[in-house]
């Protein structure tokens, strides 16, 4: 079960009486150190008090994929810097435009920030604090190293919000989350084109091989909308993060991504533009 998924189990329960009381996870003291309502000018409060709209598990979630963005950012950021390659430049400022919008929700409904977004690696979760040294340490090995560390991060990305998608009847969180589930989609496609650049073909390694494929086999997409203009095929050929002014995501399955983390490699018959399936295995 991700973390997400026991953020949402843990605080669904609770009654309405509750909602401002700390929950009993990982991110409790951040909730309950968040202020209830801020005052407006003159000190006088907003006309509509904003945090009642969310019940402890959205809260909780919320603030939690505001610091997993800041995960996937700081990993991108280093891997730009040490390899100095494509794509993880564009895609880290695609990762702070995605921390950016979450933070904008979690202003409006009075949640308090995790940890400080310009102390690069350093986290108040601690399964993210050594998700983070784990995702560096095997980036490092090689820049193809580095790509399937992406690749895992989005698709891990993708589940999570999908899961919080189905979570919640919040018309404006799942707006939310839709848009980073559409970047991460977009992510994927791009650092599997890279990684398919150095001559591997790319497998699965959190999602199933099918969920990938389909995924792959379509078009970057743009503005909510699949079927964007990519240049020439995802599968072989780098094509840009589609200039999504949205959201994207990283990861909740924490220690599935911490154990898996590694490289696949595989033969098969392949789907539509790839080269070939595979179900090679992912190594820690």
């Amino acid at each position: 079960m991700t973390i997400l998924s026991n953020l949402i189990e843990e605080n669904t329960a609770m009654t309405l009486q509750y909602r401002l009381i700390p929950v009993a996870i990982a991110m409790s003291a951040i909730l309950s150190a968040a202020p209830v309502l801020g005052a407006g000018p003159n000190g006088r409060q907003p006309a509509q008090p904003v945090l009642s709209e969310l019940d402890p598990g959205e809260a909780a979630t919320l603030v939690f994929m505001r610091e997993e963005e800041r995960v996937a950012r700081d990993v991108y950021l280093n891997m730009d810097a040490l390899w100095q390659l494509l794509p993880f430049g564009n895609i880290a400022a695609s990762e702070q435009k995605h921390m950016d919008a979450i933070k904008g929700a979690m202003d409006k409904y009075g949640l308090a920030d995790p940890s400080n977004p310009d102390d690069i690696g350093i986290y108040f979760d601690g399964a993210l604090q050594r998700l983070y040294t784990d995702l560096i340490d095997r980036g490092e090995g090689s820049y193809l190293a580095a790509l399937q560390v992406g690749a895992l991060i989005e698709e891990v990305d993708i589940e999570d919000n999908e899961v919080a998608i189905a979570a919640t009847d919040n018309a404006d969180l799942q707006t939310i989350y839709n848009n980073l589930l559409r970047g991460s989609r977009n992510h994927l496609r791009a650092f599997v084109a890279e990684i398919e650049r150095q001559g591997v073909v790319y497998s699965a390694q959190h999602l199933t091989q099918e969920a990938v494929d389909t995924i792959l086999d379509t078009p970057m997409e743009r503005g909510g909308k699949a079927g964007g203009q990519g240049a020439g095929s995802q599968r072989l050929g780098m094509v840009e993060d589609a200039g999504i002014a949205d959201q994207s995501g990283l990861t909740t399955r924490v220690e599935r991504l911490i154990a898996r983390n590694g490289s696949g490699a595989g033969n098969g018959s392949g789907s539509k533009s790839r080269k070939g399936g595979g179900t090679g295995d992912c190594r820690a």
